[in-house]
């Protein structure tokens, strides 16, 4: 624990409430040890069942993450709004920032003329009463996913996919409940997934999606929800291949315990069929974010699922955000008709694609396995993600560590291929090589 922060309290709501304000400014960074139940007790004068009770609240809420031995730590990226920056290591000015994940702003559809045309054609002013999914927009939203495979009779619109998770999870679960996850997964789902006081059961993940034996020790390991990425995984371009879909359907069929969830965030820019799971389990649901293809700005994702589920999901946001604008509904829909935008998405697909390729043949000719089936990332297991970020930070590059996105997979790192140019394919493979493999250093002759 950092020797400037002085923990205080004499409840459990107080020491968490302490802790949790040392997390906010800083004096607790990501990955600060607290100390052991016993230690604190003494030097608050408190019973270890106090302190006990407190940590218990802190990891409910997701702050922290206790690791047996290793104690209790703060973790890597707590909900609570902090003045410090989080594991992730900031780009180095001059680098080629190759980490953040998100797409390739030169591919991305213009929104202003649609915006005009908008504001042209929108019409009276929407109210509370009148607010809701447009009709326009489900129907055209349904049409996409048959079209793929996936039963849309009742569907909905949440702010974005990782909105649509959440309410799926908190609509179903309850805290302590445990959640199979990929790993390495999402970050941003692992942290969701403790934030709601849950607990994430890993299932490893290959190029076809989440193996089936992990998927079976996840489900008998008490998992009451599973969340699948469809096509391009974050971080490790997997997608779920078509014997995949066939084994895990078999073993899902019919369970009425598990909720199923299938994020399909690449959308459009998978450039590989869908084989969707949606309907094997009772309660399912299918979330599509239209933000990596059209634009992170545009936070709406469609989720269709069977209708006890989409209702659960409706009735939770009536009674808080109330419905995803109207607004920005009429603006998606307009892209979807759009046979401009249509093409554009297409060739980003392709860019993304022809780049992702170029970096994985790069890698192997070099001797460096690497994983990118689909989608903007490239994930390369190394030996220790420290070095190897150090090094391409200092070559030029800027690259995320795999630990955000691990709970038991090995070490690796992740290059979002979106800001690489082709040019800098073998540049890039060169100095990961490098850094991988660093050389040993020259030894003494006589």
């Amino acid at each position: 624990m950092a020797a400037h922060y002085q923990i205080s309290g004499s409840s459990s709501a107080a020491i968490s409430a302490s802790v949790e304000t040392g997390i906010r400014g800083g004096a607790l960074p990501p990955g600060a040890a607290l100390p052991a139940v016993r230690a604190l007790a003494t030097e608050l004068a408190v019973s270890p069942a106090t302190v006990a009770k407190a940590y218990q609240e802190l990891r409910q809420r997701g702050l922290v993450v206790t690791a047996g031995r290793h104690g209790t730590r703060v973790r890597p990226r707590p909900p609570v709004a902090t003045r410090r920056a989080g594991l992730m290591p900031p780009p180095r000015p001059g680098t080629r920032n190759l980490s953040a994940g998100q797409p390739d702003s030169r591919l991305l559809p213009p929104l202003g003329p649609h915006l005009a045309a908008l504001a042209a054609e929108i019409g009276p002013p929407t109210g509370y009463a009148t607010a809701a999914v447009l009709p326009g927009l489900a129907e055209a939203a349904q049409d996409r996913l048959v079209a793929d495979g996936v039963s849309a009779e009742e569907i909905t619109v949440t702010g974005g996919a990782l909105d649509g998770i959440e309410r799926l999870l908190a609509a179903h679960l309850r805290p302590g409940d445990a959640v199979a996850v990929e790993d390495p997964g999402w970050a941003n789902l692992l942290d969701l997934v403790a934030a709601l006081g849950l607990r994430t059961i890993g299932v490893p993940v290959d190029d076809e999606g989440p193996t089936e034996p992990g998927v079976r020790a996840a489900l008998a390991a008490g998992a009451r929800a599973l969340v699948v990425t469809s096509r391009a995984q974050n971080p490790t371009g997997a997608a779920v291949s078509a014997d995949r879909a066939g084994a895990l359907r078999a073993l899902l069929a019919g369970r009425s315990d598990l909720l199923l969830i299938e994020d399909d965030h690449a959308a459009e820019l998978a450039r590989v069929p869908l084989h969707p799971l949606a309907g094997v389990t009772s309660a399912w649901a299918f979330v599509r974010s239209v933000s990596k293809p059209y634009g992170p700005d545009l936070r709406l994702a469609v989720l269709a699922g069977d209708e006890a589920t989409v209702a659960r999901v409706a009735g939770r946001a009536r009674v808080g955000a109330g419905w995803v604008s109207t607004v920005l509904q009429r603006l998606v829909l307009a892209l979807w008709r759009d046979p401009a935008t249509a093409e554009l998405v297409d060739r980003a697909g392709e860019s993304y694609e022809r780049r992702r390729d170029g970096l994985l043949a790069a890698l192997a000719a070099r001797g460096v396995p690497a994983q990118g089936r689909t989608g903007i990332n490239v994930w390369v297991p190394v030996p220790d993600e420290t070095v190897v970020v150090t090094a391409l930070r200092d070559a030029g590059w800027s690259v995320a560590p795999g630990a955000l996105n691990r709970i038991a997979a090995g070490p690796g790192v992740r290059i979002t291929v979106s800001a690489l140019d082709e040019a800098d394919i073998a540049p890039l493979a060169d100095a990961v090589a490098r850094a991988v493999r660093p050389t040993a250093p020259g030894g003494f002759t006589a």
